[in-house]
């Protein structure tokens, strides 16, 4: 008889063996590829090297021409798109070392207005050529030294007249003629009036632009410092007559005064208070200070103060220069209060519609 082949024989079992290592291999090697296969997917793009990022940088090319000949000056190459016009101007400066950045004036049309340097050079961007129209706007000083040099002056002219030198007055009629206590106020109000705006021009005013021509100043000056000899003049000379209303009159224009200067002073601070924060997306508001309520009525009330200032020294005072430097004052002042209501009714309409530009109904 033949016996029925057992099964479970050796070389059986080593066919089944082969058979199953065969299997386990093939589905390890599965595992192994899905594993790689969910590692490259989780690791994204494959970021582009630092080289070949850099290179698709856009460059632009500012032409500088003469705004009167129209004739090409310099071009200026390789502007990157964040560069602003103060960089353009520094570069120009290198190519053209007779111009000063501060000189420079640049404009996007002949007939158009010089830009800001803060202005974006990709702002101004059509295409990768950019034409800029230059001005020469001469010798330039900084806003700080203008005013530090417009108000120092009255300030040391002043005090010249009120200790009467020799060479101004008679030296026998002074010592003879009483001075009215009005002429020692005036000169403390006088020199505590351009005390404060160099004071404030250190310490509280923030300059955007930073210079303006020379013959600004030499404008400014002539004016500050002529009027200053004028009205100093009448004021400390010995035969200056007190006011008409004698000792009220002076002390309530004197009271007045005090309180213009005051009010002045906390709406220049209100207004760099809202520069400094970068809060200019809204009109500024009264505080729990008195002297800023005055921003519910116009939109320039540090002009209303100086114009109040002005006009109370001359009450004070009672003379005719001062009289005529207020005035001027005023209609100057006005016209600086108009120009800004102008700009506030755009930026804060809502805000600013119902109110004056410096004095309540009149302007």
């Amino acid at each position: 008889m033949l016996k029925r082949q057992n099964p479970s024989t050796p070389e059986h079992s080593k066919d089944l063996a082969a058979d199953g290592g065969a299997l386990s291999m093939s589905h390890n090697d599965s595992r192994s590829f899905f594993n790689l296969s969910q590692l490259v997917l989780s690791a994204g793009q494959i970021k582009p090297s630092p080289a070949l990022k850099h290179s698709k940088i856009t460059y632009f090319e500012v032409e500088i021409v003469d705004v009167q000949s129209k004739k090409q000056i310099c071009i200026v190459d390789k502007v990157p798109p964040a560069s602003t016009l103060l960089d353009v101007k520094h570069k120009f400066h290198k190519a053209c070392p007779q111009w000063y950045p501060s000189r420079v004036g640049l404009q996007l049309e002949r007939n158009g207005p010089f830009l800001k340097d803060s202005v974006s050079i990709q702002s101004l961007a059509v295409s990768s050529i950019i034409t800029l129209y230059f001005t020469d706007l001469g010798q330039q000083v900084g806003w700080t030294t203008f005013f530090l040099t417009e108000y120092t002056g009255p300030l040391l002219i002043y005090l010249l007249f009120y200790i009467r030198l020799s060479t101004i007055y008679d030296q026998v009629e002074s010592r003879k003629n009483f001075r009215h206590p009005v002429v020692h106020l005036a000169c403390f109000c006088h020199c505590l009036h351009y005390i404060r705006h160099l004071l404030e021009t250190l310490f509280v005013h923030k300059f955007s632009e930073g210079h303006t021509p020379l013959k600004n100043m030499i404008k400014g000056c002539a004016f500050y410092w002529g009027f200053t000899s004028w009205i100093a003049y009448y004021i400390n000379h010995p035969r200056y007559t007190p006011p008409s209303f004698g000792h009220k009159q002076v002390s309530y224009a004197a009271l007045a005064f005090l309180m213009c200067e005051a009010g002045n002073h906390f709406i220049n601070v209100a207004l760099a208070h809202q520069t400094n924060s970068g809060n200019r997306t809204c009109f500024p508001s009264p505080t729990y200070n008195p002297f800023t309520w005055l921003f519910l009525l116009v939109s320039c009330p540090n002009y209303t103060y100086e114009a109040g200032s002005w006009i109370s020294f001359t009450v004070m005072t009672q003379t005719l220069p001062v009289g005529i430097f207020a005035f001027l004052m005023v209609i100057q002042m006005s016209l600086w209060a108009q120009k800004k209501h102008k700009l506030y009714l755009k930026r804060f309409y809502p805000e600013v519609r119902r109110k004056a530009a410096m004095i309540p109904i009149i302007f």
